[in-house]
């Protein structure tokens, strides 16, 4: 049976993943690493670094050159020595 989360970690999380681009998982991921490297590992802290984490996102532009979208794009763009790679045969 799955744990019950609070509902505060849970929203910002999903915020952050929103703003990100990435899935809820990912966000998760990246809140429960960002708040092991600070060397704390409580909810409080948790929801801390989700909050700290989601400023820092919001602060970033959301249109232009360094978007989600755009990184995004950027990262599925064939490299031209890629070009006429087969993924199956």
């Amino acid at each position: 049976m799955a744990a019950i989360q609070d509902h505060e970690y849970v929203k910002s999380c999903a915020e952050l993943a929103s703003l990100l681009g990435i899935s809820l998982a990912s966000a998760r991921k990246q809140v429960e690493i960002a708040t092991a490297r600070a060397g704390s590992r409580d909810l409080t802290a948790r929801k801390s670094m989700a909050a700290q984490l989601l400023k820092a996102a919001q602060a970033e532009p959301q249109d232009g050159e360094n978007s989600p979208g755009e990184r995004l794009t950027k990262l599925l763009e064939a490299l031209a020595e890629e070009e006429n790679f087969m993924v199956e045969d």
